[in-house]
């Protein structure tokens, strides 16, 4: 099946890629905001991020396999196996998250910066290995459970459908609900004063060690949504969609400003659109290099992000 409607208007062709730009950008931004959290509160560049999501996947994956899904069926069983992978992919990718930091970041608190982020690599290397392990070297096919036809409808010059729809359904609530949880709670509160000055927090009673290890399974729960929702939409998964997913999430985060979270999803936005419309008027060969071009651009002339605020570095 196409992906896009066949239409001679370039402004129609434009409006299309626009719509698979954002998708993919809302997808960026689930995986994005983990890697910007984290490196909000503990200054941690996680690089083990993407493989988290990427194991997050597997996890789903074997649900549908337990109970025999292949194609779509009944709605409302298929519904709730959706749901029910969601959560499973959720709990699992927060809790090894949380389970990364307690062991491996947690012991490196106080090290050389340079410790905790050869230990972030070498995290990532071991779960590329167990995905590997567990899904093989090829590319694996996910359940097809949405329907592919045009919600416009069939006729309409435009497609968008329940896929797309899916996708923006899972992570604008999702980006709002951690807006508020950021902004409106005391324990967003205390994320805040933790990322501004962990000493100072620790002094006003705030346990950062619980702040820490929520903004880990935050974010690990945020990649289990989204390695689900890129199943459900791609239909098609890899142990190496966390290389490649995680380099764009984060990429977007330092575009947008890392440790910033509407940067975050600013960035990764943008990064969908480039992926999109660079695929498209310059060649899916170099929509790699077009990314990392403008990536470089924005931190030659803002170091600091789109999003992100010039700091002095305290000594």
């Amino acid at each position: 099946m196409p992906l896009f409607a066949d239409t001679p208007d370039p402004w129609l062709t434009l409006l299309q890629y626009v719509i698979l730009g954002l998708t993919k950008g809302s997808l960026f931004a689930l995986i994005a905001l983990g890697y910007t959290m984290v490196y909000g509160i503990v200054e941690l560049i996680n690089f083990a991020h993407g493989n988290v999501f990427m194991l997050g996947s597997f996890v789903a994956l074997t649900i549908f396999g337990l109970v025999g899904v292949e194609k779509a069926g009944d709605p409302f069983q298929d519904a709730a196996l959706i749901v029910a992978c969601f959560v499973a992919a959720i709990v699992f990718c927060g809790t090894l998250n949380i389970a990364v930091d307690r062991v491996i970041y947690k012991p490196l608190r106080n090290a050389p910066k340079l410790a905790p982020l050869v230990s972030a690599i070498g995290v990532a290397y071991i779960f590329d290995n167990v995905g590997l392990f567990w899904g093989g070297p090829q590319d694996v096919n996910f359940p097809n459970l949405l329907p592919d036809a045009n919600l416009f409808d069939e006729t309409a010059k435009i497609r968008f459908t329940a896929k797309d729809l899916m996708v923006v359904g899972v992570t604008v609530p999702l980006m709002l609900a951690l807006t508020v949880f950021v902004k409106f709670t005391s324990l967003g509160t205390a994320m805040r004063a933790t990322a501004q000055n962990p000493v100072a927090a620790q002094l006003m009673g705030i346990n950062t060690e619980t702040v820490i290890a929520t903004t880990f399974a935050i974010g690990g729960a945020l990649a289990g949504a989204a390695s689900v929702t890129y199943g459900l939409y791609v239909n098609t998964i890899s142990y190496q969609i966390g290389f490649q997913n995680g380099l764009y999430a984060f990429t977007a985060a330092v575009l947008g400003g890392i440790g910033n979270i509407p940067g975050a999803v600013l960035g990764a936005l943008i990064i969908g659109l480039v992926t999109s419309l660079g695929s498209f008027y310059v060649g899916e060969r170099w929509t790699s290099a077009l990314v990392f071009a403008i990536l470089i651009v924005i931190l030659v002339f803002r170091p600091s992000g789109l999003l992100g605020s010039r700091t002095r570095e305290k000594v």
